[in-house]
């Protein structure tokens, strides 16, 4: 059974107060009954103490990014370590925004994802096309490459703490979304690529999350595709009300 997943990116938003008072939020409205499990990834500065927040209650706490060295001169960056000790387990790796703003490589990002794998951590491995490569018909090329020169150097036993979020994005933050039978085909492939390298087993328990414009009126369509197992919410995470609606269509 693959692990449905729900996971909120609040990327450079809610200080000190207002991540306190979102987590207080979630945590008295979030459904007992839930099948998914449900993350959410503050800012750096927001990650002890929401870590702490939550301590009882059955909310994740992920960090949107890290670097890939053990330590040393590096200002403003933060180690895995530096996660790991604090209580975080898990690390968005690869966003699109990283990517594009921040210039980060395929290289620099499987860099990253081994620094975080020997520190057992989990890893939600974001990719994706931009708008320009599926008007080209190329975003199957795109989407292979970036998971062949990410992940498919790490070992068969490494996968456990895989997670992957397809992200198309031409409909990150855009208010446009992949059709659901898009993010199904998309997913379908991305499957079907890591069973041709690593086998059934892994390809079969491998949970793959759609991340694109997800809202509480097409989250459920979108969840419903079979091989589409939660999903990576950026902005519908920063309202209680509409995150827990998305977690409740899982």
């Amino acid at each position: 059974m693959r692990k449905k997943i729900v996971a909120g990116n609040w990327k450079m938003h809610k200080n000190a107060q207002q991540t306190a008072a979102l987590l207080q939020d979630l945590m008295a409205k979030i459904p007992a009954t839930t099948e998914a499990q449900v993350i959410v990834a503050p800012t750096f500065v927001n990650l002890a103490s929401a870590v702490t927040q939550l301590e009882s209650a059955n909310i994740g706490v992920a960090a949107q990014n890290m670097h890939q060295a053990e330590g040393g001169a590096f200002t403003g960056e933060i180690s895995a370590d530096m996660l790991t000790s604090i209580g975080v387990k898990t690390v968005i790796l690869g966003h699109s925004e990283r990517r594009s703003l921040f210039h980060e490589t395929d290289a620099l990002i499987a860099y990253k994802v081994d620094t975080a794998l020997a520190h057992e951590m989990t890893v939600i491995f974001c990719f994706g096309e931009e708008l320009k490569d599926r008007q080209s018909d190329n975003h199957f090329n795109i989407v292979e490459n970036q998971l062949k020169d990410g992940l498919f150097h790490i070992a068969n036993e490494s996968w456990s703490k895989i997670v992957l979020a397809y992200e198309p994005v031409w409909a990150i933050g855009t208010g446009e979304t992949a059709s659901p039978e898009q993010a199904q085909e998309m997913h379908e492939f991305i499957r079907e690529t890591v069973r041709k390298r690593f086998g059934a087993e892994i390809s079969d328990e491998l949970t793959i999350l759609y991340g694109g414009s997800v809202k509480p009126e097409n989250a459920k369509e979108i969840f419903s595709k079979p091989d589409v197992d939660g999903g990576l919410i950026g902005g519908a995470a920063l309202k209680a009300d509409d995150f827990l609606a998305i977690v409740s269509a899982i």
